[in-house]
């Protein structure tokens, strides 16, 4: 799947917006369809911490959003999607350009319809690793996100 022209505006986007620019993060990639993000976060002065690695709450930052708002894109408006819980598991200090690569396949989100037919709300869990270029672990984090039909107000 590539980037169509408007994931692509929204990437330009998130790269510019404070909250995501903050993290010293990229995002490298949108799926047309959303079911892909990969995000870039290199090892800068932006995201250096005291003892020259990259500095916990960056790999936290770098990530947080996007299983959230790739379930807002892939549902629709006719769901609420919130972040629910979230925790991190460090496992090897960052000393070069970390990635991670966010996938929602389309059997999760028929699946997802399919509960919320039946009862009111859902919790889903999502699990992102941040992995340098060799492949290797340094951080994964769970992402507990709040799914809901949407209501009339």
């Amino acid at each position: 799947m590539q980037e169509s022209l408007r994931t692509r505006l929204y990437r330009w986007g998130f790269n510019l917006w404070p909250c995501i620019r903050g993290t010293g993060g990229r995002v490298a990639f949108i799926a047309s369809d959303w079911s892909e993000v990969r995000v870039r976060l290199p090892l800068s002065w932006r995201t250096r911490n005291y003892v020259g690695t990259i500095f916990g709450g960056s790999l936290y930052a770098a990530v947080d959003p996007f299983y959230m708002l790739m379930l807002i894109h892939r549902l629709g408006p006719a769901y609420v999607v919130w972040d629910k819980a979230a925790s991190i598991r460090f496992r090897k200090p960052g000393r070069s350009t970390l990635a991670a690569t966010f996938r929602l396949e389309d059997a999760e989100v028929a699946d997802i319809r399919r509960l919320l037919a039946e009862q009111p709300k859902v919790d889903r869990t999502y699990t992102v690793q941040l992995l340098d270029t060799e492949g290797v672990l340094h951080a994964e984090i769970q992402k507990v996100i709040h799914i809901s039909v949407r209501t009339g107000s």
